[in-house]
């Protein structure tokens, strides 16, 4: 498949690109549905086809235009001469003690990325990944030593859900989205709001509640407003200090967006009625974990409508960091449920197989030998 025609910009490009192009089919699912009606009116086809073909693609989860039994069969040739179905590829997958699922995902230029399935109490949440590798440096991510190597597409991300969800069980359910796996989302705007159009589309797409779905960002401030405008999915800002010094060694995005500049965004940020923006904030033994640390992380937060969710680092190979102890831990989770803010102390699953929070890199070498 031609690399070329994947979906790296606004809307307009890639049914402009298809349009005109005389190279091979590109994936159907880089197109969100409304952009699809666009395409099918272009080739004087009822844009209702839209809403038909985009259920059974995301509802029935065909994998063959011929499936499509409710289009004509003049529709599902120009279909199939002009896109393909695709579906990523589960190169390796692995299981933790805890029930955490760790898929290793194979894209058609030979990446990879990986997604986590993570059980809860009556249901599952899947993390989600953005982009192969990342830009972003944080010092205390393995997804950073990868690097950044290129953007996902609408069909990638969106594929990642469909793979997840083809190999539960009849009483398994995935209910929760988060995109917090692999990359920056929001340093990939336009693909991960396309993609995001499918996965809440409640009628003929994934059909996820944006209540249930969460973007995670480390802070790209530019972005943040266009996002509440575009989509009600919830909001997870990357915090992590609560000084520009630490953060800055920490996070690097932070020398161009200091924490003071990001708060500012968060407080100016569009939400709907009862919603708050989750501040994740790992905790770093001696770093930021002291009861300062604490009390300027209450008044940081104050003006904002704020919960924040408290991980203790997970430690892995080459980390420079270590987790708190459990009375740190504790200590500061209590200085902030004092003060009437909703904290929540992340559970992290997985970490007996790199797949919990900031251990994710898409090495192949862990796997083993050989697919599951």
């Amino acid at each position: 498949m031609s690399r070329n025609l994947y979906y790296t910009g606004p809307p307009k490009f890639i049914i402009r690109n298809i349009m005109n192009s005389t190279t091979l089919p590109q994936e159907i699912q880089n197109l969100t549905r409304g952009r699809f009606a666009d395409w099918l009116t272009a080739h004087d086809i009822a844009p209702y086809r839209a809403d038909q073909v985009f259920k059974w693609l995301f509802v029935h989860r065909a994998e063959s235009f011929d499936q499509m039994t409710n289009i004509s069969k003049p529709v599902r040739t120009l279909l199939a001469e002009s896109f393909i179905i695709g579906r990523l590829k589960i190169a390796r997958t692995q299981q933790s003690a805890d029930g955490t699922r760790k898929y290793l995902f194979e894209l058609s230029d030979n990446e990879h990325i990986e997604s986590v399935l993570i059980p809860e109490e009556d249901h599952y949440t899947l993390c989600v990944s953005t982009q192969v590798g990342c830009a972003q440096g944080c010092a205390f991510c393995m997804t950073a030593k990868k690097g950044f190597v290129r953007n996902l597409t609408p069909a990638e991300i969106t594929g990642q859900v469909l793979g997840a969800l083809k190999t539960l069980g009849p009483e398994e359910r995935l209910t929760n989205i988060v995109l917090m796996g692999m990359g920056e989302p929001l340093a990939n705007y336009d693909n991960v709001i396309a993609g995001l159009d499918t996965i809440c589309d409640g009628d003929c797409g994934l059909q996820f509640s944006t209540r249930r779905v969460t973007l995670s960002t480390s802070g790209l401030v530019p972005r943040m407003a266009p996002l509440g405008l575009a989509t009600t999915v919830n909001l997870a800002v990357s915090l992590n200090a609560t000084d520009n010094k630490t953060r800055d060694m920490l996070m690097p995005i932070n020398k161009t967006y200091p924490i003071e500049v990001l708060l500012e965004a968060c407080r100016t940020y569009p939400l709907s009625n009862r919603r708050k923006i989750t501040f994740e904030y790992i905790l770093m033994a001696g770093v930021n974990d002291s009861e300062k640390d604490a009390l300027r992380l209450v008044k940081l937060l104050r003006p904002i409508k704020a919960k924040v969710n408290l991980i203790p680092f997970n430690e892995h190979e080459g980390a420079a960091f270590k987790r708190p102890d459990d009375a740190a831990i504790e200590r500061f989770k209590q200085i902030l449920h004092d003060r009437q803010y909703t904290v929540m102390t992340r559970q992290s699953k997985g970490a007996d197989i790199s797949a919990a929070c900031g251990q994710l890199a898409a090495d192949i070498k862990k796997y083993g030998s050989s697919p599951d």
